[in-house]
């Protein structure tokens, strides 16, 4: 819902918590004159196999987004309004009359003008190992002590997302970096062979956006055109390409196109239509093993006159087995027919109808004017299995792109790294408190750090020093970004895509 439609609509961002957040500074409030709280947000714990490290991303569409602009209308109305809308709100909350809430602190907020705090992190597009914070935030004006971790629900709501997925894209970029330096002849491919299918499986345009610029952090290829507008808001500068897509079809587009004129006519007069370029093809409608073993063959003069590459692409069944044959995979023979089309696969019928060649590294490249594509169900296990089941029967990995779909970037929660906030100093009576958690129940995910944080350059790694020293934080990795209402230090999507892949 967009809040901004609302009669609360000025206080809209005061209310993007838990309402367990409304109590808090009375709470603060019985431990002394506290003035300041300094919080981290971590990555705990990976539930994905192999994964010791999490991209950084998003925290500064956070800023960008909430900290400034969700703030804009509250800052611009009427004192008296919001301190009243707020007391309102409140009362619903938790009952009560409105008169007797203590508004102060929200007519202290308006009048300073901005939200007083500085958020320090590493710079985004970094790895972080598990464990090690990717930035800390605390309050510059001591009223304020409130506001680090009242923040902390649409915090971690807007950030975890496009860094989980940031984090999968890479995981699988880097997999398919190391297959094709191995069976390819242009490792620049890779650029393409990731592709974002996932923005109708994701829970809103607003985390479709993010998480497909966290996909497009390690690829190029996407069809969420929403990513563009994100990374262009919150991201600008001299970005070069965002991302790229080409002409294709869908099983509506067949299926009227097939009731009308037939399916081999429906593949010619798209052939005719797209006389040069991709062209990517649902072709399992109804028959895939007729369209590689009669259409095309029928139509390989059309295919092979073109100016570009029709991209065969199933969507039914196991991709595996679709794309490189049942007999590469675990059916038993009993089940299997020796040299049908199902047992010999999409490529190896590519191959015998088109032909190719055989690179300098003995891995066969299916000819430039046909390739395929993918896109049901891939996950990162998915993509390993059909490259490796390539390698095998001598196929190059780059001849095959892999639609990335919300099964992979959707089917994650915060948990999936044990993504956290959580406050590990304060000031209390003038005096500096390390805090600390760690819960005998537990099996010491949740322990926290505790005190200042600093993180330094350990070779190729990072390591957390906790209980820093000024000195330390000085030298820290996580340095500000952002303070008062203004960014120190801005990253376009460009440089986070260049942090990231020096990191490969």
């Amino acid at each position: 819902m967009n809040t901004n439609t609302t009669p609360y609509a000025p206080i809209a961002p005061l209310m993007e918590i838990d309402a367990y957040k409304l109590s808090h500074r009375t709470q603060y409030a019985l431990t002394g004159n506290v003035t300041r709280v300094y919080s981290n947000f971590t990555n705990r714990k990976s539930r994905l196999e192999g994964v010791n490290g999490v991209v950084h991303f998003g925290l500064q569409a956070f800023l960008q987004e909430y900290c400034i602009e969700a703030f804009q209308p509250f800052f611009e109305a009427d004192e008296d309004e919001v301190a009243r809308l707020y007391a309102e709100r409140y009362t619903q909350v938790v009952g009560g009359d409105p008169a007797d809430v203590d508004v102060s602190h929200i007519r202290g907020l308006h009048r300073l003008g901005y939200l007083p705090l500085v958020f320090s992190g590493v710079p985004e597009g970094t790895v972080v190992p598990l464990g090690v914070p990717s930035f800390v935030v605390e309050n510059t004006h001591p009223d304020f002590y409130w506001l680090p971790n009242y923040i902390e629900p649409v915090l971690s709501a807007i950030v975890w997302h496009p860094s989980t997925t940031a984090t999968i894209a890479h995981r699988l970029r880097t997999f398919l970096d190391v297959m094709a330096e191995r069976t390819a002849s242009v490792q620049e491919a890779v650029d393409f062979q990731g592709h974002d299918f996932s923005f109708r499986g994701q829970a809103s345009p607003q985390s479709a956006a993010g998480s497909g610029a966290g996909h497009l952090l390690s690829f190029l290829g996407s069809d969420s055109i929403i990513s563009m507008e994100w990374v262009d808001h919150f991201y600008a500068g001299d970005n070069g390409m965002v991302l790229g897509s080409v002409p294709a079809t869908e099983h509506s587009v067949m299926s009227t196109g097939i009731a009308v004129n037939g399916e081999e006519e429906t593949f010619k007069r798209l052939l005719e239509a797209y006389p040069s370029g991709i062209l990517s093809v649902v072709s399992d409608t109804f028959d895939l093993w007729r369209v590689l073993q009669e259409y095309l063959p029928n139509l390989k003069n059309e295919v092979l006159g073109r100016d570009g590459k029709l991209v065969i692409r199933p969507d039914t069944g196991n991709p595996a087995d679709i794309i490189c044959g049942e007999r590469t995979g675990d059916i038993p023979d009993a089940d299997r027919v020796e040299g049908s089309p199902a047992d010999k696969g999409v490529l190896e019928l590519l191959w015998d109808e088109f032909g190719g060649t055989v690179n300098d590294k003995g891995y066969r490249e299916l000819d430039p004017h046909v390739g395929v594509i993918y896109g049901d169900s891939i996950t990162y296990e998915r993509a390993q299995d059909i490259c490796e089941r390539m390698e095998r029967m001598g196929f190059a990995s780059t001849n095959v792109v892999f639609g990335v779909g919300s099964y992979t970037y959707q089917y994650v929660t915060r948990d999936t790294f044990n993504s956290a906030m959580k406050a590990t100093w304060a000031e209390v009576d003038g005096e500096g408190i390390d805090l600390f958690k760690n819960p005998v129940t537990g099996d010491g995910v949740k322990r926290s750090a505790t005190g200042r944080l600093a993180v330094i350059r350990d070779g190729d790694t990072l390591k957390l020093i906790e209980k820093a020293t000024p000195e330390q934080e000085a030298d820290s990795v996580l340095q500000p970004v952002w303070r008062d209402g203004q960014f120190l230090r801005y990253q376009s999507f460009a440089d986070v895509r260049k942090t990231l892949k020096e990191q490969q």
